[in-house]
């Protein structure tokens, strides 16, 4: 075999690999569209509520924020995203105040739920969100700690 085939070959080859993980990330995302909507935090501090809205921005890209308030004002703010990046899909957490993203790597999904990690982050080092029915639980947790988040879905007005 000539090196111009078996060159054409492999390219070949790997743009199929290509094209398959990115239908796949696709599909990934497809099962984390439930996210989208506004979700009200049920099991928030004494004194104060707090939120996480999800929208969709493409078919690789979920766009979030999560904010805590105290009374009306916005004690904490976090900007929230998954996005894929080649073959992976991140969550990716930028909080209010700091200049850097954190990336937590997407490790499991489900039409209910997902988990992502990132063992070399201070804390948390795995973050995770299960679905049942309009309710959703999410945990951050590392180092033996961990924090529950249990929202509601906002039911739209009409």
């Amino acid at each position: 075999m000539s090196t111009k085939k078996l060159l054409l070959i492999i390219s070949l080859l790997l743009s199929m690999h290509v094209g398959y993980a990115q239908e796949s990330n696709k599909q990934k995302f497809k099962k984390l569209e439930w996210l989208t909507g506004k979700w009200i935090r049920t099991n928030s501090s004494a004194g104060e509520s707090g939120y996480e809205t999800w929208n969709k921005v493409s078919d690789l890209k979920l766009s979030g924020k999560g904010i805590t308030l105290k009374g009306k004002e916005a004690v904490f703010t976090e900007n929230l995203e998954l996005i894929g990046k080649g073959n992976d899909i991140f969550y990716v957490v930028t909080v209010s105040g700091e200049k850097m993203p954190v990336y937590f790597k997407l490790t499991a999904v489900d039409t209910n739920g997902f988990s992502c990690e990132n063992p070399e982050h201070d804390f948390p080092k795995k973050i995770t969100y299960s679905r049942s029915g309009n309710q959703v639980k999410a945990v951050i947790s590392g180092d033996g700690k961990s924090v529950d988040y249990i929202f509601v879905r906002e039911e739209k007005r009409q």
